[in-house]
């Protein structure tokens, strides 16, 4: 049987994160994946990327490509009855912003620095079950090339997403889940065309909320609401076209760019919450403890500052013997979560048309979008909470 301090379950952003920032600090570990190579460095997730986020991945050495590469944004634009207000972040937060680079690139900047220097990754190892969380070693049982395999461990730290396995380490009835599903879902597609904008622009319409962000200077990644259940093949290019210029109009002169869509998918919306973060000795970090609608781009920055939280934790038990911090981890992550939850979900319900709502709730809709565009203190509450808190 093998044997590291941590063991973590999940290649993606969060456990490769976690272990750089672990190997950076002299602690042992392993990270599991399931999946191979090329499918972790392919898949489509977030795109924005907090000032914090920004400032641990530079830290950790994979800042690199991100500042080369990476789009730096300072606001966002609102759109409603025809009329656009823009939120300028560094006014409003002292000077925070943030970027856009995909999570395909930082995942793919965290495995060249792992490969390279780093703790052992081992893709497509298949974590079957974790036993023995309540007790000082437990233990993941996986398959890897073909063999069943065992790894000892000090501690367990699950990265491996909503439908992961780790929770189930977890005796039922000692978390706590909170949930809400909205009643629409996003439409997102990638096309090879210039962005028709230089900042994200978000659009509340009655024909339903739109987005328009980018992956680079070539490629748009924009998104419409659609009903739960959409088929994306019933979505022709024409038809999405116009509906996202449809849903972006303004009075002004701005002219949405159109080009050949490459990618569709629907994406359904939720609001997840696991409390506490951590029994025994295993630990839940982002996407496994939480997850956020897509609207406030928190989830990938929520996994970035539960995994700081958690490595200056283990670089404290490690350097003085002190677990306070692992203790404290569960608690000092929550107060950053249910913040960003209420963001999110303030995002959410503020800019999309809820099939039920009545006319009256779209003028409460439109009023609270009025008041941003007119209050100071409203547009800081936004902006500070768009471009991230600290790292506590």
């Amino acid at each position: 049987m093998d044997h590291t301090t941590v063991g973590i379950i999940g290649g993606g952003p969060a456990g490769l994160l976690l272990a750089r920032l672990l190997h950076n600090a002299g602690v042992d570990c392993v990270v599991l994946e399931s999946r191979d190579r090329t499918y972790v460095e392919q898949r489509q997730r977030a795109g924005i990327l907090e000032q914090s986020t920004v400032d641990v991945l530079r830290e950790s050495g994979a800042g690199e490509r991100l500042d080369r590469e990476g789009m730096v944004h300072d606001g966002i634009e609102l759109r409603w009855d025809r009329q656009a207000h823009r939120i300028d972040f560094p006014s409003l937060t002292g000077g925070r912003r943030v970027w856009v680079y995909a999570q395909t690139e930082v995942v793919k900047d965290l495995i060249a620095l792992q490969m390279t220097d780093g703790a052992p990754l081992l893709f497509e190892a298949r974590v079957n079950a974790v036993v023995g969380a309540d007790t000082d070693r437990p233990v993941i049982h996986y398959t890897h090339q073909g063999r069943d395999k065992t790894l000892d461990c000090d501690y367990v730290v699950g990265c491996d997403g909503f439908h992961g396995v780790t929770r189930s380490a977890v005796p039922d009835g000692v978390m706590r889940t909170f949930e809400r599903v909205y009643p629409y879902s996003w439409l997102g597609i990638l096309a090879d065309v210039p962005p028709s904008c230089d900042e994200l622009i978000y659009a509340h319409s009655p024909r339903g909320f739109a987005l328009h962000s980018m992956r680079s200077t070539t490629v748009g990644r924009l998104y419409l609401q659609v009903p739960n259940g959409t088929d994306p093949a019933d979505w022709s290019d024409e038809r999405i076209w116009d509906e996202l210029a449809a849903r972006f109009a303004t009075d002004g002169d701005w002219r949405l760019e159109r080009g050949p869509i490459t990618s569709k998918a629907v994406l359904p919306m939720r609001s997840f919450v696991t409390e506490p973060m951590r029994w025994g000795r295993v630990l839940l970090a982002g996407d496994a403890a939480h997850i956020v609608p897509p609207t406030g781009a928190k989830g990938l920055n929520l996994a970035v500052s539960d995994v700081v939280v958690l490595a200056r934790a283990f670089a404290r038990l490690k350097d003085s013997g002190s677990t306070e911090l692992l203790d404290a981890y569960s608690d000092t992550c929550l107060r950053r979560v249910w913040r960003a939850e209420h963001f999110s979900y303030f995002m959410t319900t503020t800019l999309h048309t809820d099939p039920e709502q009545s006319t009256f709730e779209t003028r409460l809709q439109t009023s609270q979008l009025d008041r941003i565009a007119a209050s100071p203190h409203a547009a800081a509450e936004l902006a500070g909470n768009y471009a991230g808190l600290t790292i506590e």
